[in-house]
């Protein structure tokens, strides 16, 4: 694990990239973002364990939507229903308009800085590049110019009705993109994420920005590189 190279992942057709965390820098991102925000609310916390309770209680009521499967709740709103949370357990007093506004900055995020630069790459080795996201289409597309790269497909889950990691997500990606899953490697900075994949029987690629353990399971990645630099030297760019 780790240390697999061009040679051995030659089978490889697609690309297909989770994009909150993985292509744009969610965590910074809406830290500054929120910073202004809280200081006008009048709350002393740190913005950044702010990000970090609202993004752990949005994956925890996607899981929750999903593991009901009562229909898809769309993206926006289970992110509005988190941050209004976080903000009642923080006693900070915000309207419907305030979670609005915190959630629509997710549209707005900029990539990390090697992203863009090694899409191009491996476009040019011959790739077909695509996202499979969490995210509600309309966001995706809002999303797109703060990117500045075209993908050959920008997949939202709400095309399979469920949260990642359920399988029908990878499903409907193999679908659009048209490849065999083994020819996929599912590139994410998230464990769960590479674990669905892989469960489902994608190559994964868990981009370890943050130097975590990716922890226990049967369903390990075939790739750990520690940015998008070292993803794209490890496909032969």
């Amino acid at each position: 694990m780790g240390r697999h190279t061009v040679d051995t992942l030659r089978d490889i057709k697609v690309l297909a990239f989770d994009q909150y965390g993985t292509i744009v820098d969610m965590q910074s991102g809406l830290t500054a973002f929120v910073a202004p925000f809280l200081e006008a609310k009048g709350w002393r916390g740190k913005p950044g364990s702010f990000v970090t309770w609202w993004r752990r209680t949005h994956f925890e009521n996607s899981m929750i939507d999903a593991l009901c499967d009562r229909g898809h709740t769309p993206y926006r709103t289970i992110g509005e229903r988190a941050v209004g949370y976080v903000m009642d357990r923080c006693g900070i007093p915000y309207t419907a308009q305030d979670a609005r506004t915190l959630v629509a900055a997710i549209e707005r995020l900029e990539p990390f800085p090697d992203v863009v630069a090694t899409l191009q790459k491996l476009r040019a080795k011959g790739y077909r590049l695509a996202i499979l996201s969490n995210g509600d289409p309309d966001m995706l597309a809002a999303a797109a110019p703060h990117i500045g790269f075209a993908f050959d497909h920008v997949i939202s889950v709400a095309a399979a009705g469920y949260f990642k990691p359920h399988w029908k997500t990878y499903a409907k990606a193999e679908e659009i993109v048209g490849e065999e899953r083994g020819r996929i490697l599912f590139v994410a900075n998230h464990a769960f994420d590479c674990i669905g994949a892989k469960a489902y029987g994608m190559r994964t690629a868990f981009i370890d920005r943050r130097k975590r353990p990716f922890g226990e399971t049967p369903h390990r990645p075939d790739l750990v590189v520690g940015d998008f630099v070292a993803l794209g030297a490890a496909l032969g760019c």
